[in-house]
Formats: C-alpha cells, structure tokens, sequence
C-alpha cells in the first residue's frame, strides 16, 4: 500500500472515531469514540487499541520517536479521562486523540521534519505531570506520618 493509501485509510479511520456524526443545529462533531466509550473499561480500551492504529503508522513512517510518544499520550489521556463516566464520554467529544494523532501524523510523514518544539514541550510536560502525580502523594504521606510522630512525643 502506497503512501496516500495508507493516509486516506486512517483519515477514514479518525473520521469514524472522531467525525462520524453532527449534533444537529451545531457544528459539534463525534465519532464512535465516545459511544463506545460509553462501555465501562471496556470501550474506552477498545478505542484506544483501536486508535493506535494511527500510531503504528505513524512508526513504519518513521515519524521523529518524541512525536510518536506524543501521540501515545494523546491516547493515554484520552483513555484515562475516558474511564470516568459522563465526564469522559464528554472529554471524548472534545478531545478527539486520533484527529490529533492524524494532524500530527500528516504533519511529519510527508517529509521527514523534525520534531517541533511544541511536541517536546507536550512530552515533557506530561512527563512532569505524571513526576509530579507520583511524587506529590508520597510528600504528603511523609508530611503526614512526620506531623504524626511529632505528636506521639
């Protein structure tokens, strides 16, 4: 399959994801996603799976790797507010991973680009943000079990 093929194929793939239908009277957009995603667990999975479709593409284009995990994450947040119910189907509607993936996706697969500053400021700061979700209970469990010991005394 040839380089436009393979580009038209996943633009019909987010579409169905993330444009199939318009809520009317609105310009509102969405797509399978979040109906599936409706499905406890199970849909929000399902889609992610699915979506990384764009992903393994994206891989075989040898698009930069930062971008790559770019789009990873995409998918990652998408899939962990999607687990929250109502919110999550909401957040599904709005934040579209796989129209993201495909925009990053064409952006970088034609020619080779280098990654853009814009990606490494995302990447890092997801990874910061996943740092600090890890570390901020810890500090606090520490403060706490401190305070506790200052009062035993």
């Amino acid at each position: 399959m040839d380089h436009t093929a393979r580009l038209e194929s996943l633009r019909k793939l987010m579409r169905l994801l993330d444009e199939a239908f318009r809520v009317p009277g609105t310009s509102i957009r969405f797509g399978w996603d979040p109906i599936i995603g409706l499905v406890p667990w199970i849909g929000d999975l399902l889609t992610a799976i699915t979506g990384c479709a764009i992903i393994v593409q994206a891989h075989q284009m040898r698009v930069p790797r930062v971008v790559q995990l770019r789009m990873l994450l995409n998918i990652g947040i998408d899939m962990l507010v999607g687990v929250v119910p109502f919110v999550g189907d909401v957040a599904d509607v709005l934040w579209k991973s796989n129209a993201k993936n495909f925009a990053l996706l064409q952006r970088h697969a034609p020619r080779l680009q280098p990654a853009t500053r814009g990606d490494w400021l995302f990447v890092v700061g997801v990874v910061g943000a996943v740092i600090a979700m890890a570390i901020v209970p810890l500090l606090a469990l520490y403060w706490l079990l401190h305070l506790l010991g200052r009062s035993a005394i």
